[in-house]
């Protein structure tokens, strides 16, 4: 090994025979190598790292983003060349004596640079908020990275009139995207879709004047930030919180590939980052997200999706961004045109005119004048018939909310209707550098070197070759029980599970889906280990529900650490939750100082978040089917986690078709009625069985049917209705049904504010019930008023 070492020893001299000649060529006062992952500048506080960030193959970008530990995904927060990539070899980031930061691009060209001149004594430093500044002797900010953000904002940085944030092109690809977030000439935050073709504003609405949607045209300061606490505050009167609002957590407003524009929460950098904000709750009100001749369309289970109009074909199958190409050839000849209606579809912007007061056959006339004509809307106000002929069709939404329709031009006798959606929505190419540079003519000397290295290379190739060999095997055996997975988790071993609870030996808890011990791993931390039941699952298809559970992020979701699967086994790791279950809170003979009625109507507000978050913000649309107060549990401040909302992911719940989830699901006392008349299942089960709960919390009475009907839970529901029906409009009738361990010491309002919400959830017609977004905005609003009078 002796020569290896000496190998390695001349190949580092060699390749840092560049550098060294370009140090003493050069008057720097620091300089950051590409290819020396040490070259880093760190944050006093060690929050934030700058460097090199890998973008793709042989592609580079320097970077700031939050310091993590090693072995997870970086969070960027900055970027000085996003759109300029650098090559992974000889690119150095120089503060020169003279004040000016320089980004070049292998030992080539410069890319980047501050164009700072003239300084004394400069000095580059990462400070404690993210901020890379450059300062000149004493202490004089002349530069900083804050004034020039790309797409993400950190408490403590501001967006001015003189900057934007602009989306990323894709999840894979940094550069800068369609999306804008910037002050417009109104003085109004404002965002803009910019596409290669097209560009229109999307938020606040448009059609609105600023004034109609709250907002000031007398801002002269122009400027948006976002505080450690949540708020997030625009000088154009706009204002907002985030769902953890008043907690003291690391933070970030970013706007998404996608034209979103959201705040990810989390408590310290070895936690999961979560949505806490986001400024548009329906994703295909964003314009630019399916392209041209395409609708946006949300569905339940695979998200937003694109779809074409009929007639037309996807422009690529793999980008449906870039709309859709007709299969068609359309004459000017109005005889030769038909219209198609489609309905609840609606395209924004590209008005050939607006034609008030005329008849539906006048309408389809004034299209046809025109070559360009591809369809029109068609609708009533409350006053009067409104004709919009389209030229150009984008920004197409269909969606049931929007009440008219749209009538699209093809050619007589055709027979087109829509596709099926495309969820392909964004292309997930890596990015590679293109560029070819001419090499510079090598000295004699590195010459000679290369040729002496070479030779006494081939002699270690076979020594390194047959080291190798004799170790693969043994360090390939290890690594199928230590290897981080791609899900991000680490992969137990089945006599690591059994030495960790002792031969499973402590039980927790027992349901449909198999048992619970507890256990301590051997980095010292207590878990919950699930041991399942269906042990027959192949492996291929566990990993894939078990990285799809692992998506789901949200701080009111219970946090999956690990999984094994080994021969019949399948076990999933929790982190452990020292208070157990909701249900043996509330059956507790000394609950008194454990639930009073504050941490109640905490508990119902954050299964409510973890709810929303489970049907309509996270990537995948995922039900519960079992809400109940075992699967609800309690860290040790009480705060609630959602618990089993992989289950039926588990159980190969992949869509409303199949034929397992058409089978009752959950336990008695707390299904939907959609269960047991065999009506189609949405989210709205989920939010019966939540109201069923918060009943449960609210009254103290315990669910348990031993018999098949829903006699108890009805008798429940139908007792608080009566109860509420005798006393609208008195307080007495809440201090009836009050769990008598919280009687005497609660917020009356709060509780009747909960009874209501609850008697909503459990209607017997789905319609009428609200969503679980909405159930939080009621508590969440009643929270905020409460919190503002006291």
């Amino acid at each position: 090994m002796a020569f290896l070492n000496s190998y390695l020893l001349m190949i580092l001299f060699i390749s840092a025979l560049p550098s060294l000649c370009l140090s003493s060529s050069s008057n720097y006062v620091l300089s950051l190598s590409v290819e020396n992952p040490e070259d880093v500048i760190k944050s006093r506080n060690e929050n934030f790292t700058a460097a090199f960030y890998d973008v793709g193959e042989n592609a580079f970008a320097f970077a700031i983003w939050f310091t993590e530990p090693q072995g997870q995904n970086l969070t960027v927060i900055w970027m000085a060349n996003r759109d300029v990539l650098v090559n992974g070899k000889r690119s150095m980031l120089t503060l020169h004596s003279n004040g000016n930061l320089v980004l070049n691009d292998a030992g080539q060209v410069d890319v980047w640079a501050t164009n700072t001149t003239s300084l004394k004594r400069p000095e580059l430093i990462l400070q404690d908020d993210g901020n890379l500044v450059l300062l000149e002797y004493p202490n004089h900010i002349v530069w900083q990275s804050f004034d020039f953000p790309t797409d993400t904002l950190v408490p403590g940085q501001r967006l001015t009139r003189h900057s934007s944030l602009v989306s990323s092109k894709s999840q894979t690809n940094v550069s800068s995207g369609f999306h804008k977030l910037f002050f417009d000439n109104d003085n109004v935050l404002r965002l803009l879709y910019n596409g290669p073709d097209v560009s229109s504003i999307y938020w606040p609405p448009p059609w609105n004047l600023p004034q109609s949607n709250g907002r000031s045209t007398f801002n002269a300061s122009r400027f948006v930030f976002l505080d450690s606490y949540g708020d997030i505050i625009s000088t154009d009167n706009f204002t907002s919180k985030t769902s953890d609002y008043g907690l003291v957590l690391q933070r970030r407003l970013t706007i998404d590939s996608d034209g979103n524009v959201r705040v990810y929460s989390r408590r310290n950098g070895e936690e999961k980052w979560y949505i806490s904000w986001q400024v548009i709750s329906a994703g295909c009100n964003i314009h630019g997200i399916c392209g041209e001749n395409s609708f946006c369309k949300y569905e339940p289970y695979i998200g937003r999706a694109c779809l074409c109009l009929p007639g037309y074909r996807f422009k690529d199958e793999s980008d449906s961004s870039l709309g859709c190409e007709p299969e068609f050839n359309l004459s000017c000849n109005p005889e030769d045109s038909d219209f198609l209606y489609i309905p609840n579809g609606d395209f924004y912007g590209y008005d050939q005119g607006t034609y008030l007061n005329i008849t539906f056959d006048e309408c389809k006339k004034e299209c046809l004048k025109s070559c360009n004509c591809n369809g029109f809307q068609y609708a009533r106000d409350d006053f009067q018939f409104l004709c919009y002929p389209k030229t150009l069709l984008v920004n197409g939404n269909l969606s049931p909310a929007f009440k008219g329709g749209f009538h699209l031009r093809l050619p007589n006798s055709s027979s087109f209707t829509l596709k099926e959606p495309n969820t392909q929505c964004e292309v997930t190419k890596s990015v590679k550098l293109e560029r070819v540079y001419v090499t510079k003519q090598d000295s004699i000397l590195v010459k000679v070197l290369l040729w002496l290295v070479i030779a006494i290379g081939v002699f270690e190739l076979a020594c390194i070759f047959l080291f190798w060999c004799l170790t693969w095997k043994k360090s390939s055996k290890q690594q199928n029980y230590d290897h981080l997975t791609g899900t991000g988790f680490r992969k137990y071993s089945y006599s690591e599970l059994k030495e960790a609870t002792r031969g499973f030996s402590e039980e927790i808890g027992r349901g449909a889906g198999g048992v619970v011990y507890k256990g301590v791993l051997k980095d010292g931390r207590v878990a919950a280990i699930k041991r399942l039941n269906e042990a027959n699952q192949i492996e291929s298809e566990f990993l894939a529900e078990v990285n799809l559970i692992g998506r789901l992020n949200h701080m009111n979701l219970i946090d999956m650490w690990g999984y094994c699967a080994e021969g019949k086994y399948r076990m999933l790791i929790y982190e452990y939750m020292e208070n157990g279950s909701l249900a043996e809170n509330l059956e507790s003979n000394n609950n008194k100082s454990s639930l009073d009625w504050r941490k109640r109507h905490e508990v119902a507000l954050g299964t409510a978040r973890g709810l929303a978050y489970l049907h309509e913000e996270c990537l995948e649309w995922v039900l519960h089917c079992d809400i109940k107060p075992q699967n609800i549990l309690l860290d040790s401040d009480y705060k609630p986690k959602v618990a089993d909302f992989g289950l039926s992911k588990l159980q190969n719940r992949n869509n409303l078709n199949n034929p397992s989830f058409s089978r009752i699901r959950g336990t008695r006392g707390y299904m939907a009625p959609e269960w047991v008349f065999n009506l189609p299942i949405t989210s709205k089960v989920d939010v019966y069985s939540y109201g069923i709960v918060v009943l449960e919390m609210i009254t103290g009475k315990s669910l348990r049917v031993d018999g098949p009907d829903h006699s108890h839970h009805g008798r429940l529901v139908t007792w608080v209705r009566e109860k509420k029906n005798k006393g609208e409009g008195k307080a007495s009738w809440v201090e009836q049904i009050i769990d008598p361990t919280v009687e005497g010491s609660f917020d009356l309002k709060t509780m009747e504010v909960l009874a209501t919400v609850a008697l909503q959830c459990v209607v017997e017609d789905k319609d009428a019930r609200p969503s679980m977004s909405r159930i939080v905005e009621m508590l969440q609003s009643h929270e905020i008023e409460h919190y503002i009078l006291t």
